[in-house]
């Protein structure tokens, strides 16, 4: 692949014969290469026009669809580096990145669900209507770099008009594989979101690593459920389509029928997201009689055909990505069911990385099968967190600490165990809460008693420094009394070491568990149910 020219621009003009196929299809909201080539082009000039240069940051807030997919690519395709915000922003995140990541020109949808994004900016920013969307730039204390706010880009696509074409293409021309195509953010479950900064070159060659191993090709139709504004929806679902010429499926509907009618429509081949994120398409009364079929690869399982669905997901390879590695860094080809010594593999080492394990504390390596944390290093890597020095964000010798606890076998395949500043220190022995919350939803089909996920916390004690505690998450908790409980901790003990048994146990609706504007679970907040 070294020949290849990895930015944007050039990805764009590969795919120019692809012409009237689709590159997205979101819900009724559709997009061809050509479209996407032609839309985008004119919002690139009129960014142009309002004075955007290679380098300058231009921060992207759409749901999924093709206004999120044509100001990505019309930043990139002229080296503006693009900053993606999530949907799901509270007004303080969103002053806190505007802030932070020095966003110089905001492309922004008016809402989404409800969130009303005029409004919002209006507040945070102390800035008046009449300064959306025109030319003369902000100057806004709240937000000192930022100098245009763009809710119209039709209108924006017309002041382009003054730009001539030429100017474009020497701007395309000008963008190199080290420029940076993107700072993304992490979901800030277990901190202070931080912006990851990706060169194009690494971002764009590293999905064409991954295209090529989970088979993704330009015959084919990835159905993602993951957020654009993240590094799952971001990389791994459009910029892999991108590259591999491929079309994207995706859907913003609320009414799982909608989204059932869509795949059956479309089609899609690949699948990749949060398998959770589907569980209400297969509870929907019309799910057994649809036709799936064709949905062959991919790790959306409640929705694959029971051909290809693993008999046990623990015995499929999963995947391990974040935002710092450019998406995926775990993963594996074989999408077959894996011998129980294989059970909850992650697979192996993406190209282009290296990894180590070590000890938390000596920050030594420890042999193949210890435990111990995920450090890795490579061309792929982020270059650094925006704001901070590299000597800030890798070790002396180039190393990324995930703070991700990892074991190796002799065969290369990694497993996860979870994240080092999780792990619950009880009586002087370390526990993996991912290994726990595992063996509650093993031993669930044994008892007569259903749950929708389990979480598993660290309580202080006097005595033990901490104990074990689960969160039980059941549409019905009535069904858990103390007799289901007690035969839950029987069960457990037989599957765990005794000092890995909850010792405390409360259960609760899904409407009833924390979490942050993200979507994720707030983990620190789960602890506060165990104070009812």
């Amino acid at each position: 692949m070294g020949a290849e020219q990895w930015t944007v621009a050039a990805r764009l003009d590969r795919n120019r014969g692809r012409g009237t196929a689709p590159l997205l299809v979101c819900d009724d909201d559709r997009l061809t290469y050509a479209e996407a080539d032609e839309r985008s082009a004119a919002v690139a000039r009129g960014l142009l026009a309002l004075g955007v240069a290679k380098g300058t940051h231009v921060g992207v807030l759409y749901p999924n669809g093709s206004q999120f997919v044509i100001a990505t690519l019309a930043a990139a395709r002229i080296g503006a580096v693009v900053v993606p915000f999530s949907t799901f922003m509270t007004a303080a995140e969103l002053r806190d990145q505007l802030l932070r990541s020095d966003v110089g020109v905001l492309l922004a949808a008016d809402g989404y669900r409800n969130h009303d994004y005029r409004q919002r900016l209006t507040e945070v920013l102390g800035v008046a209507t009449e300064g959306f969307d025109s030319e003369d730039p902000l100057y806004l204390p709240a937000a000192p770099a930022l100098r245009h706010i763009i809710f119209d880009t039709a209108t924006l696509a017309q002041r382009g008009t003054a730009v001539a074409p030429a100017r474009l293409s020497g701007m395309e021309t000008d963008v190199v594989p080290a420029d940076v195509l993107a700072i993304v953010y992490t979901s800030g479950s277990t901190g202070l979101p931080k912006g990851a900064v990706h060169t194009q070159g690494a971002l764009l060659e590293h999905q064409a690593n991954l295209n090529a191993i989970r088979g993704l090709t330009a015959t084919d139709k990835l159905f993602s459920n993951s957020p654009f504004c993240w590094i799952g929806g971001f990389a791994f679902s459009l910029l892999a389509t991108v590259v591999a010429g491929s079309t994207l499926v995706c859907s913003n509907a609320t009414d799982a029928a909608v989204t059932l009618d869509l795949l059956e429509a479309e089609r899609p081949t690949l699948t990749n997201g949060f398998a959770a994120g589907v569980a209400h398409l297969a509870r929907h009364p019309s799910f057994a009689q649809r036709d799936l079929s064709f949905l062959r690869r991919g790790n959306l399982y409640p929705l694959m055909p029971a051909d290809a669905r693993p008999a046990d997901p623990e015995l499929r390879h999963n995947m391990l990505g974040m935002t710092e590695t450019g998406s995926v860094v775990l993963i594996d080809a074989d999408d077959t069911d894996q011998p129980e010594s294989r059970r909850g593999s992650f697979g192996r080492l993406a190209p282009g990385f290296e990894a180590k394990i070590v000890d938390a504390e000596t920050r030594e390596p420890v042999p193949d099968g210890a435990a111990g944390v995920l450090c890795l290093r490579g061309k792929y890597l982020m270059q650094h967190y925006y704001g901070l020095a590299r000597e800030d964000c890798f070790d002396a010798d180039g190393w990324f600490h995930t703070g991700d606890v990892v074991r190796r076998d002799v065969d290369g395949y990694f497993y996860f165990i979870g994240r080092a500043t999780s792990m619950i220190k009880t009586a002087g022995a370390n526990v993996a809460p991912a290994e726990v919350e595992a063996a509650v939803l093993e031993s669930l089909p044994g008892l007569g008693v259903d749950a929708t996920a389990a979480y598993v916390v660290g309580l202080p004690d006097s005595e033990r420094g901490q104990v074990v505690a689960a969160v039980i998450v059941a549409e019905d908790p009535t069904v858990w009394d103390a007799g289901a409980l007690a035969e839950l901790a029987a069960a457990l003990r037989a599957r765990l070491s005794a000092y890995k048994v909850p010792k405390r146990f409360v259960v609760r609706r899904p409407a009833e568990i924390p979490v942050l504007s993200s979507g994720k679970v707030d983990l620190p907040a789960l602890a506060g149910l165990f104070d009812d």
